[in-house]
């Protein structure tokens, strides 16, 4: 499963919306071409299938991060339950349901053998120490499944990725010598854990960092990157065997037009495995993800 913050289906319009000016080759082949747009959300094609999801989940505002992973993780409508959209870490009341229902901790339950990928700097295990409330659902999603996050050693040895996929950040943060890789081979690397692991996650969330920003030009760079990576994982992936999931918490990176969220459906990107796929034929919002994944799985 590939993360990916901020990313929703937005308009045809190549000055606001980044998929229709960005080179996204691995994603045209995929789907023959149809990037989806709001009056296009569907394709389903030679082992590819993209549909749309609702991240509003009937709840006025904006969708945020919080909310939005809660949702996503441990199906629940999570803003329902507090009344509102909130983020972009949970509200203190959904820490209780993501520490029962995240999806990491059903699968280990179910004996599965599950992989979240991102590493972490020492800076970030400092900052943690006294900033607790500010993790992010995944992060602690996993922590309260009894795993601990990767770190620069895991890193440096193949054994995780870069939460910016090619370790260039790395440098800047005191790593000079931290091998960088190429999102295709960033790609190849998130596959081959495959090979241990039943279920591997993904998470990326410089995509919401761009649609914040409004630069078309960061956020061409980002959609690109992602690409990349995943030509990567289609260079290694065994469709007959394997699946991959890719989705979104809410909108934003797909309407430049506008510094904040959106209310647009989120992408829900599926390549594999046809029985596996079918699976999610039913799925219409962010809170049905995680159950058809534990489906598959179980």
């Amino acid at each position: 499963m590939i993360f990916l913050d901020g990313v929703g289906i937005g308009k045809k319009n190549s000055s606001v919306n980044p998929f229709f000016s960005a080179s996204l080759p691995t994603l045209q082949k995929l789907l023959e071409g149809n990037i989806p747009y709001l009056r296009s959300k569907k394709f389903n094609s030679n082992g590819t299938a993209v549909s749309s999801l609702n991240a509003t989940l009937g709840v006025e505002g904006l969708p945020q991060s919080g909310t939005g992973q809660t949702a996503l993780f441990c199906g629940v409508n999570a803003p329902q339950i507090i009344g509102k959209h909130f983020g972009p870490y949970p509200y203190s009341t959904l820490k209780k349901v993501i520490s029962k229902k995240n999806i990491f901790i059903k699968l280990k339950q179910k004996r599965k053998k599950v992989f979240y990928v991102n590493a972490y700097p020492p800076r970030y295990f400092e900052y943690m120490e006294n900033h607790q409330s500010r993790r992010t659902v995944t992060t602690l999603a996993w922590l309260l499944s009894g795993n601990n996050l990767n770190d620069h050693h895991k890193l440096k040895n193949g054994l995780a990725l870069s939460s910016d996929i090619t370790n260039q950040r790395w440098n800047s943060m005191g790593f000079p010598s931290m091998p960088e890789l190429t999102p295709f081979n960033a790609g190849k690397r998130l596959v081959s854990f495959l090979n241990h692991y039943d279920f591997v996650m993904y998470e990326y969330f410089f995509t919401d960092h761009a649609g914040h920003s409004q630069s078309m030009e960061k956020a061409k760079e980002e959609l690109e990157k992602i690409d990349g990576l995943i030509g990567g994982v289609m260079e290694e992936f065994d469709k007959k065997r394997m699946l991959l999931v890719l989705t979104s918490d809410h909108g934003n990176i797909e309407d430049l037009s506008t510094k904040s969220h959106t209310r647009n459906p989120v992408p829900l990107f599926l390549v594999g495995n046809e029985q596996k796929r079918k699976v999610f034929q039913p799925v219409k919002n962010i809170t049905q993800i995680s159950s058809a994944i534990l489906n598959i799985l179980g």
